[in-house]
């Protein structure tokens, strides 16, 4: 009869170590599991600065020849159902974990490997991250909430902020430990080699370029430009100089948005029939009274993000949008738009000052998804039919703001030097930027009295 082993690990940036690991758990016995962590359940712990994705991770592990069988971990207290369910003598794993998985000893033979001295993951991962030098533009809300999500990630040095009014960007420097204050953009631009936008919609277009034009990485805000045109532009120039360029939304970069996604696409609901995407804020004074000559309102401040949904889902193909709207000191505070594919339709809710359910539902020929408010802040969504009995729930982490998403892409794609993202491409952000312009002109807008 084989001796079976079994074993566990992230195996980020598969290297020697953990191949001499993987070498002595075989050695063990006659066959040799290895369980991988899936990208969900190392965010679940924590883990938000891994190099590769779980098909990377398993495909190193598959190569090295090393594995019997390979396995996915997605959850905590999954080993002793692996042990049991395998059938597994031998449960291995470094010396790093001493004593962590004595627990297991009640299902089968727990034995600690001796570990390579002198390589890790977070040494080599430590290699290849350069330490990035990121300026803030603008000292608003936003920009207040990305300081505490920047220090989850590694890699990132926040040198300096700027804005046009140097009190502002004095007050921001003593208040969060920004060590530089400027409110000249050609000194900002000395310092940094990466910028976040978070200043009023109106200036992304003009500060994004003028980054960009300096050589400068550019993580800007929804929305990025206000018109498809602009978008098109800065992204041009940023393949032309070979820059990173990326729209801050959250809500795209987070795992469970990610997997809710996927899972539409892969059929589970059947064909997409219809969309309901709500968003509002009952507290708005401040962004309506700010928002006068800065393009504020509804559509600008919350329109990305059921833009980016509905995208993602029914694609770009539209045959017609409709808006309609109510208007408040000249700023739109109730959105609703709807969009007419050719067999689906799709409607988004938006409201300042007004509340409404702040749901996503999705709606298919076999079931639907249901993703309660705030769905925007994805951590939890249900699978719905109409045989109950196949419902199932889905819980995933959503980490603080959620900002160190979208700043943990921005950082890899840098690292890596990969100038776009899948998870929210150049063209969908012109999609966005298209579908933000035709509210500006008023294209089939009917304004409610």
């Amino acid at each position: 009869m084989s001796r079976r082993v079994i074993t566990y690990g992230t195996f980020d940036l598969l290297h020697q170590g953990h191949l001499n690991v993987l070498e002595r758990a075989k050695a063990l016995g006659d066959y040799l599991i290895v369980g991988v962590t899936s990208d969900i359940f190392d965010a679940n712990r924590g883990k938000t600065n891994l190099k590769q994705n779980l098909l990377q991770r398993v495909e190193a592990i598959r190569k090295s020849g090393l594995a019997d069988e390979i396995i996915v971990e997605e959850y905590v207290g999954q080993k002793i159902s692996d042990i049991q369910r395998l059938d597994v003598d031998v449960f291995a794993i470094g010396s790093d974990w001493e004593g962590k998985f004595d627990y297991l000893s009640e299902y089968c033979q727990v034995v600690y490997l001796q570990r390579t001295e002198g390589i890790s993951s977070t040494m080599l991962r430590a290699d290849l991250q350069t330490v990035l030098k990121l300026g803030i533009v603008g000292c608003g809300h936003i920009a207040k909430k990305f300081i505490a999500e920047a220090k989850a990630v590694i890699g990132l040095d926040l040198v300096a902020v700027f804005s046009p009014i140097a009190k502002e960007a004095e007050v921001f420097t003593q208040q969060y430990g920004v060590p530089l204050a400027y409110e000249d953009l050609n000194n900002f631009m000395d310092v940094v080699e990466a910028v976040y936008i978070a200043s009023p919609h109106s200036t992304h277009y003009a500060y994004v370029k003028q980054c960009l034009l300096e050589g400068k990485h550019v993580l800007c805000e929804i929305p990025l430009t206000l018109a498809a045109a602009e978008a098109e532009e800065l992204f041009w120039l940023a393949q032309q100089r070979n820059l990173v360029l990326l729209e801050a939304s959250k809500t795209a970069f987070c795992p469970a948005f990610a997997h809710l996604v996927n899972m539409v696409k892969s059929g589970v609901i059947g064909e997409v029939i219809d969309i309901q995407a709500s968003l509002s804020i009952l507290k708005a004074k401040s962004l309506l009274e700010s928002g006068a000559g800065q393009a504020g309102g509804s559509m600008n401040e919350l329109a990305p993000f059921a833009l980016m949904t509905i995208l993602k889902i029914l694609g770009p193909h539209l045959r017609k949008v409709n808006f309609f709207t109510m208007m408040d000191r000249g700023l739109d505070v109730f959105t609703k738009g709807v969009f007419l594919y050719d067999k689906a339709i799709a409607t988004m809710t938006l409201g300042l000052g007004m509340k409404t359910e702040g749901n996503l539902i999705v709606s298919g020929t076999q079931g639907y998804i249901y993703v309660p408010a705030p769905w925007w802040r994805t951590e939890y969504f249900e699978l719905r039919f109409e045989d109950q009995n196949l419902n199932r729930k889905f819980f995933y982490p959503f980490l603080g703001e959620g900002l160190r998403y979208e700043i943990q892409e921005f950082c890899e794609m840098i690292t890596l030097q990969r100038t776009t993202s899948f998870r929210l491409s150049p063209k969908e952000s012109i999609w966005i930027a298209d579908i933000i312009e035709r509210f500006g002109k008023k294209e089939n807008l009917t304004i409610l009295s």
